[in-house]
């Protein structure tokens, strides 16, 4: 799993485009990781039940792999001061693949050979650092309809 502490793992060229695609129609802010406040749009359910909230999706059409479409979650207990364990936020990921970002992807135009599921204890512009924030990277490839994890 791609975890990052105090980083973000960026590609050059990115171009940030909100997707507003699904339910969601804006991204969650906050002042920090404990001021979420949305009252009419419950979290997002994951196997962990860790509280999980969208963010924001990005695409890129200069991945590693081609079109890349990522989609970035606020969970903040992963760093908590009980966090969730990596391989339990890998499977919180690989269910938000399959639940939440297959349904939003592109039904007309090209389809994308990546999806990265991100996960972050604090909402952070996309791209930014910071030495205290705790963040999980997933990607996957689509494949007939199912997210297939693919290694960092």
């Amino acid at each position: 799993m791609g975890r990052v502490a105090g980083q973000v793992r960026g590609i050059a060229g990115l171009i940030a485009i909100s997707l507003g695609i699904g339910l969601l129609a804006r991204p969650v802010s906050a002042e920090d990781r404990g001021a979420i406040v949305l009252p009419d749009v419950p979290p997002i359910a994951v196997p962990s039940g860790q509280e999980v909230h969208w963010i924001d999706s990005i695409t890129d059409t200069g991945g590693p792999e081609g079109l890349t479409l990522r989609f970035r979650f606020l969970a903040p207990q992963i760093g908590g001061p009980d966090p969730i364990a990596p391989d339990v936020a890998l499977e919180d990921m690989a269910a938000l693949c399959e639940s939440f970002a297959l349904p939003r992807l592109p039904a007309l135009g090209p389809k994308p050979a990546q999806v990265v599921i991100s996960l972050s204890d604090r909402v952070l512009p996309f791209g930014e650092a910071d030495d205290e924030a705790v963040q999980y990277f997933e990607a996957y490839s689509v494949t007939d309809g199912a997210c297939i994890w693919e290694m960092f």
